[in-house]
């Protein structure tokens, strides 16, 4: 018999209780917080040589580590799953972003169970697990109130989730889930979400000390900046004006200065030349120039609004007295955005939509630029400021997408507070560094699945000892085709060209040993050494699940659908209660004629919003005012309205919106009513429809909760009378989407 299995008696005088021992983490391990930036460049922080205000991460540098030869894999979601698996993304299934699943084992968009997770592992051992910001680890049609909900955040570790299940979100009304349920977005004056996840993170710990004083936390810090939009509020945005007025090139300079100078490049490391595209600014137009600088200083408000949230959080856990007994660990999940193009976009639902927007027609919105009514992203000249001193951005396998900043915090455990650090290490070592120092080792079975191996290595060697060689020999790269490996400080990489032959593929050589910004191509002088590197790439992507290699781009990726997994038949019927739908659950009317039929009661002057769909940005909104029934599409900002004259009855009717398609994107909006007396039409006016992608936001039903798609009402403008149903009906008059697929995504974005 165990020693912790009862004895059963007839009576409880001849019977003997047993109870199993509670699960607690070894003696000295720390409490853990990690926090996540995201699209934050190798020299966006103060500590790592920009000019930006991040004092509080700075803090974290001062007190702490700073790694300068740490590496990621160039896009949110498979660095996210190397975080917190500590295997490579292909490994565990995540090659490309969590939206794709293309039914191969290296991209099904999720997680494997096979590779149980950082919070899945800790809070077996014994600690309290809290996730808040962005969790982009579950394919988006599965986070939905119908789920399934197996990657969410509760099903994969984590005891409380706050957040935003996509990859991106508006800063001043996000898409946010509670737990396992979506909630209506904020959208209340002075709202922001980085302060909101700070708050609530904070909140978890507090109830989670206050309930069991002293027990160990993991809290997962996720925020949306800097993604786009970069959106802070105003006075952080202001404080930065005429502070870039010199231009890219001057500021790339005076960072790399400033990099030097701390000891965050080592002597005698070469500033990488502009990217192509990027352009001398002086030469640049000065209509340009004001353009840019607006985009440059809303970013540099955001990460600086994002730093004060991250200093309340610091401050926090000193006021708890458990800051020095807690590991934080900060990084960025890849290098600087290329996704604004070369003149950046105050719209990125026009970039998703190849639809180029002329600076000139730009100039009149600078001071919205940062604000809620858009959705910007920098230029490419400011992108790969961020990334200085290295070449190109996030999605590439060269050091611009690939290298970030890692800071590691604990007091308790660090005592080289202040150092800097140069072994090489990615990102799949951070949880085996975690495991390391909380003294727990990763399970061999998990919910009765066989383990995968963990593939990253500890970093805590590295804590004692800045001239103790890497540990790590090897690491391979791939990301939409481009590769690159690493091996004992020699760098082969390639920028796949999408539809060539992979074998056709032109591979630089790099010694980045000496070369930390990969200026000096050695490919011809070592011709051998660069034929020894991509061999060994090709053994590594066989260890480590890479192929088959897939250079399909995001639009082609994006419309795959698993079998069983289609969208919903050709109507669909909404009920007020109907929680905010993600966009990926929205009922797709790109391209085609449908119906929109919502069944009212009303009385005269009852008002407000049937159904909406997107967001100031672009979209759609179905609503009654001042007793007329409207319809208003937002195509980026220009307005397609049809709006009746006449006075709606009281009454059960069906209020109806029919658009039907007279050419690609283009048609026919009418407004209907309908009564047991028969259907009249109310009115009729044409409507250009988005060609791909309809809104960056979601949908409500009886109200627009969030950044209202039209100016005429304030959100959330709920529908006053009985709302009993809203009800498409989609006709299949398009070609399915297939000229979407065709399309080049990368060709657009180096045209502009």
């Amino acid at each position: 018999m165990k020693d912790n299995e009862p004895t059963v008696g007839t009576t409880i005088a001849e019977s003997t209780p047993a109870w199993a021992p509670p699960k607690k983490p070894p003696a000295g391990a720390p409490n853990v917080v990690v926090i996540v930036l995201d699209d934050t460049g190798f020299s966006h922080l103060g500590c790592f040589g920009s000019d930006i205000d991040t004092p509080n991460i700075d803090r974290l540098a001062a007190g702490g580590l700073r790694y300068t030869n740490f590496h990621t894999t160039a896009l949110c979601s498979p660095t996210r799953a190397c975080l917190l698996s500590g295997r490579n993304h292909h490994s565990v299934g995540m090659r490309f972003i969590s939206n794709v699943d293309t039914g191969f084992s290296n991209c099904r968009g999720v997680i494997a169970p096979s590779a149980a997770i950082l919070p899945e592992v800790l809070r077996d051992a014994g600690y309290g697990t809290f996730a808040v910001g962005k969790w982009h680890l579950a394919t988006l049609e599965d986070c939905s109130p119908a789920g399934p909900m197996d990657h969410w955040p509760l099903q994969r570790g984590f005891d409380r989730y706050y957040g935003f299940m996509g990859g991106a979100t508006d800063q001043f009304s996000p898409e946010l889930t509670i737990d396992n349920h979506p909630i209506d977005p904020p959208s209340h004056d002075g709202y922001h979400v980085s302060e909101d996840i700070v708050d609530q993170a904070i909140a978890m710990i507090t109830a989670h000390q206050g309930s069991a004083p002293g027990n160990r936390f993991l809290s997962y810090v996720a925020f949306g900046a800097t993604h786009s939009p970069h959106q802070a509020p105003k006075a952080f945005i202001d404080k930065y004006h005429g502070q870039y007025d010199e231009g890219w090139d001057v500021v790339r300079a005076r960072w790399f200065e400033n990099q030097k100078r701390m000891g965050i490049v080592p002597p005698g490391t070469t500033l990488a030349p502009r990217n192509p595209g990027v352009e001398p600014w002086d030469e640049l137009p000065d209509a340009n120039k004001a353009l840019y600088v607006r985009m440059q200083e809303a970013f540099a408000g955001f990460l600086d609004h994002t730093d004060k949230q991250i200093g309340r959080l610091i401050d926090f856990l000193e006021t708890i007295d458990v800051l020095d007994d807690t590991l934080i660990v900060l990084i960025s999940d890849n290098g600087a955005s290329q996704e604004g193009g070369k003149h950046g976009t105050l719209n990125e639902l026009a970039y998703f939509n190849l639809m180029r927007t002329r600076v000139e027609d730009n100039l009149s919105r600078l001071d919205e630029i940062g604000g809620p009514n858009l959705y910007n992203n920098y230029p490419w000249g400011w992108s790969q400021t961020g990334n200085t001193p290295l070449r190109f951005y996030k999605q590439n396998t060269y050091e611009g997408g690939i290298r970030d900043p890692l800071i590691m915090h604990w007091p308790n455990g660090i005592r080289d507070a202040g150092g800097i650090r140069d072994q090489y290490h990615h990102v799949s070592d951070v949880m085996p560094t975690i495991l390391d120092i909380v003294g727990v080792e990763p399970p061999e079975t998990y919910r009765g699945v066989p383990q995968q191996p963990v593939e990253g290595t500890s970093l805590r060697y590295t804590f004692d000892s800045a001239d103790t060689p890497t540990v790590k020999k090897t690491q391979y790269y791939e990301m939409l085709g481009h590769r690159a490996i690493w091996h004992n400080g020699w760098k082969a990489v390639t920028m796949h060209q999408r539809g060539e032959a992979f074998a056709d593929d032109d591979w630089a050589l790099y010694h980045t040993d000496v070369d930390f910004s990969e200026c000096e191509n050695l490919a011809e002088k070592e011709p051998e050494k660069l034929r020894e590197l991509v061999d060994r790439w090709w053994v590594e992507a066989g260890k480590y699940n890479v192929l088959p290699l897939d250079d399909r781009n995001g639009a082609e990726l994006m419309i795959i659908r698993r079998p069983g997994h289609e969208p919903p038949g050709d109507t669909q019927r909404f009920f007020p209660a109907t929680p905010h739908l993600e966009r990926s659950k929205t009922p797709d009317i790109r391209n085609r004629s449908f119906e929109i039929r919502a069944r009212v009661t009303r009385q005269s002057g009852d008002a407000g919003v049937l159904v909406a769909s997107g967001a100031r940005t672009g979209g759609m909104t179905f609503f009654v005012q001042d007793d007329r029934l409207a319809f208003v599409y937002n195509h980026l900002g220009t307005m397609f309205e049809v709006i009746a004259d006449e006075p709606l009855p009281a009454g059960e009717v069906d209020l109806i919106l029919r658009y039907v398609k007279s050419g690609d994107h283009q048609g026919d909006a009418e407004l209907r009513l309908e009564t047991s007396a028969g259907a009249v039409s109310l009115a009729r006016g044409p409507v250009e429809t988005l060609p791909y992608r309809q809104t960056l936001y979601g949908t409500d039903i009886g109200k627009d909760a969030g950044p209202t798609v039209s100016e005429r009402y304030a959100g959330p403008f709920a529908y006053e009378g009985k709302l009993h149903w809203v009800e498409y009906r989609l006709e299949n008059d398009r070609d399915d989407l297939k000229k979407a697929a065709e399309v080049e995504f990368d060709n657009q974005l180096a045209d502009q």
